[in-house]
């Protein structure tokens, strides 16, 4: 069996067409036709590389850690995977993850980085000019930081010249590129594991057309295709939101027609019918919900936390289903090992550490790894209606929260602010804090959710 995961970063819940959403997203919706949609999907660890982290280590990282390197002593999947026998590749535009320091490569055969997305140092010639018609400052003392970044992505955008040369058709081109290699050069249709992470829908919102107007032709103000992040009182107004939510919409669509060439292929080339494949992201976006656009704040709504997860595999399990049980990204690794057939516990090799200064004289010792996360094989076969009875996110030092079907539960640890407290059913958009009108239920929840921090090991 192969595997595929592809990421699309930033991807709203509500802005995917299978999740009943009037955006249009119909390759992803064709893959939820022939898997399992999971409804009720969440990010533990946020933002960017936490996510990451946490999909490739099956292990919660937000009580513990902050946007970080991998640590020596983690197991990532490539590894595990490597172990086995699988041929890997990771294909990115996401610029953090191409930082040296990161080793995000780490496990993976080969690594494709695509550069140049959003405040990447990919174009740095000053003398190439730039027009910021499309950006605005907030006249304060954040215009220090955010005008060099705003300039750097439209030196980055100076080469592009048609919609090929927008990043997700160039993240796409190079998976494709990869695939078609193994397939045919080297003739192996099986056993491949591809890691496909792009940085769209990401901002900048900044599609080429027809999707840059497809969800609002008649806009004729300024459009703002990266706002600085923060409220949206005093910096923009209600259509200029409003606009840059279509911008949104059309990043998202844009996206999708090229998730869409990239399963194409995967089909021509045979390997569709025998891949597991994953569609998911690593969190929301806020436009401005709850008074502020882009990830400002580290506050843990729903727009930013609930997200779209489908899974295919090849078996036909679930397909064509919803499923309303709690899930979380730790589950990801966990459900990938136990769909190829490799069991636990894991064990890591590594060299114990003596005075010697010679590697090799080190003795050898394992570790076992502890996974937090379970595999949600179990609910594409419709043998258990759940794994968990709550869902946990967060972001290290700064806000936690815990969430079942009822409710919703943010407590801010850093002193920022008071606990929140949302009713899910009556208000799917967090809109209305009730927590002086539960107390019971925010006390039981924060309770449940230490205890949960106080269990990890």
């Amino acid at each position: 069996m192969n595997v595929i995961v592809i990421v699309m970063d930033s991807l709203r819940v509500d802005h995917v067409g299978c999740y009943g959403s009037p955006v249009r997203t119909p390759h992803i919706d064709r893959v939820a036709t022939e898997g399992t949609i999971l409804a009720q999907a969440f990010a533990e660890s946020l933002p960017t590389l936490p996510a990451r982290t946490t999909m490739w280590t099956g292990r919660v990282g937000f009580p513990f850690r902050p946007w970080q390197l991998f640590e020596m002593s983690d197991l990532l999947l490539a590894e595990v995977l490597w172990d086995k026998g699988y041929t890997s590749a990771l294909v990115t535009d996401v610029y953090h993850m191409h930082k040296p320091a990161y080793n995000c490569g780490r496990g993976f055969d080969t690594t494709v980085f695509v550069r140049g997305q959003e405040y990447d140092a990919w174009i740095v010639d000053e003398r190439i000019p730039v027009d910021m018609a499309r950006h605005r400052l907030r006249g304060d003392e954040s215009d220090a930081l955010w005008q060099p970044r705003f300039a750097q992505y439209l030196r980055n955008m100076s080469v592009v010249r048609d919609e090929e040369d927008y990043f997700a058709p160039r993240v796409v081109k190079e998976a494709i590129h990869w695939l078609e290699r193994q397939v045919q050069e080297k003739g192996q249709k099986d056993r491949l594991f591809l890691w496909v992470d792009m940085f769209d829908p990401h901002e900048p919102w900044d599609p080429p057309e027809p999707w840059r107007s497809m969800y609002d032709p008649d806009y004729a103000g300024q459009e703002l295709i990266d706002p600085v992040p923060g409220a949206v009182a005093g910096y923009m107004t209600p259509r200029e939101v409003a606009h840059t939510k279509a911008l949104y919409a059309g990043e998202v669509s844009f996206v999708d027609k090229w998730v869409g060439m990239l399963l194409d292929r995967v089909r021509d080339l045979g390997l569709y019918d025998n891949t597991l494949l994953m569609l998911t992201t690593d969190h929301g976006e806020p436009l401005g919900e709850h008074g502020y656009i882009r990830k400002a704040r580290p506050y843990n709504h729903e727009q930013l936390v609930h997200i779209p997860w489908i899974i295919r595999h090849p078996a036909g399990w679930g397909a064509g289903q919803r499923c309303d049980a709690l899930v979380q990204t730790t589950d990801m690794l966990p459900t990938i090992l136990d769909a190829l057939g490799i069991s636990g516990p894991l064990e890591q090799v590594y060299r114990a550490p003596t005075r010697t200064m010679f590697p090799q004289d080190m003795p050898v010792a394992t570790r076992q790894i502890a996974l937090h996360g379970t595999s949600l094989l179990p609910l594409l076969r419709g043998e258990t209606p759940t794994v968990r009875r709550y869902a946990y996110s967060g972001h290290f030092g700064r806000q936690w929260a815990i969430r079942d079907h009822e409710w919703a539960y943010l407590l801010p640890i850093d002193g920022s602010g008071a606990p929140q407290l949302y009713h899910r059913p009556t208000d799917p958009d967090e809109q209305r804090d009730v927590v002086t009108e539960h107390p019971d239920v925010a006390t039981w929840l924060e309770l449940q959710l230490r205890r949960w921090v106080a269990s990890l090991a």
